[in-house]
């Protein structure tokens, strides 16, 4: 592993709300989230840009299920899920948003405003509800 941020929580050297964990990739809540209950689906294997991740599949299909967990477990409308390669790419591992969303919620085009948790125990009661909704496996 590398030296950044999301080594280090995949490592567990460094606190997160992990609401999932596999072989294939971690997701944790975001600690400066557009809306509460922004995940970060990120590869166990240090990448960093979509281009030099190998087995896309298994990563996408942990990226699907995060998204629906969250509409499910948040009781969301929907989801936004983005990426950024190299440009606006706060730390160099590969991460996928994925934000809850719901209508009228005050999000428009590419500007995220960014809101905070109250409380540890509130993030992670959100990191609870959303690993609840994701399937068994």
């Amino acid at each position: 592993m590398s030296n950044d941020l999301f080594c280090e929580i995949i490592a567990g050297e460094r606190p997160a709300h992990v609401v999932h964990s596999d072989e294939v990739s971690v997701s944790f809540l975001d600690t400066r989230p557009v809306f509460k209950g922004h995940v970060l689906v990120v590869p166990r294997a240090h990448v960093e840009v979509l281009t030099d991740l190998t087995d896309v599949g298994p990563f996408f299909e942990q990226v699907q299920a995060v998204a629906r967990a969250v509409e499910e477990g948040l009781e969301a409308d929907g989801t936004f899920v983005a990426m950024n390669n190299r440009i606006s790419q706060s730390v160099p591992h590969l991460h996928v948003h994925v934000v809850p969303r719901n209508r009228k919620d005050g999000l428009r085009g590419f500007f995220w405003p960014r809101t905070t948790y109250a409380s540890a125990a509130e993030a992670q009661l959100y990191a609870e509800r959303i690993a609840k909704a994701l399937p068994e496996g």
